[in-house]
């Protein structure tokens, strides 16, 4: 009985570490092909789905802190895929909004990971769904990481 516990166990070891893999896998391409890190990516989405968005209004859209969106706005900007305007209303406001070359690489480059994953987990049963997270719920816990902040991107690295 001990021998199917571990066999068990590292089975699930080795599942979670080619999901590890896979989001680093596919967080290389993205940098490697776009230049952009998953993140940058979904800022971009959220700017583009969220026309004339101020910083504040970005980093409740992405679950990401004021200063994580503010550092990725900037290099976004450097790269010449979004600019920021004074608001007409308040001047104390900026709005953020896409340029043609941040259109040209939302139309260019290919769905985030966990989009596809989302598509998926969509089609599945509701009692699926809920066993699914109630597992990785309690994997989280085993691994002692329920106080880790962590936003649904999934992305390694720099969140710059």
């Amino acid at each position: 009985m001990k021998d199917i516990k571990e066999n068990i166990g590292m089975n699930l070891l080795i599942a979670l570490r080619k999901i590890i893999q896979a989001i680093d896998q596919h967080s290389i391409t993205l940098q490697k092909r776009f230049g952009l890190t998953g993140p940058q990516l979904i800022v971009l989405q959220s700017i583009s789905a969220n026309k004339d968005i101020s910083v504040t209004a970005l980093s409740k859209t992405v679950s990401l802190s004021q200063a994580t969106v503010t550092d990725i706005t900037k290099r976004l900007e450097s790269k010449g895929y979004l600019t920021k305007k004074r608001s007409t209303e308040d001047k104390r406001k900026t709005h953020i909004v896409l340029t043609e070359k941040g259109e040209h690489i939302l139309n260019t480059v290919p769905p985030l990971l966990q989009e596809e994953f989302t598509k998926k987990f969509e089609k599945l049963e509701k009692w699926e769904q809920l066993m699914i997270e109630s597992s990785f719920e309690r994997v989280v816990a085993m691994m002692s990481a329920e106080d880790i902040d962590a936003s649904p991107i999934m992305a390694v690295g720099s969140f710059e």
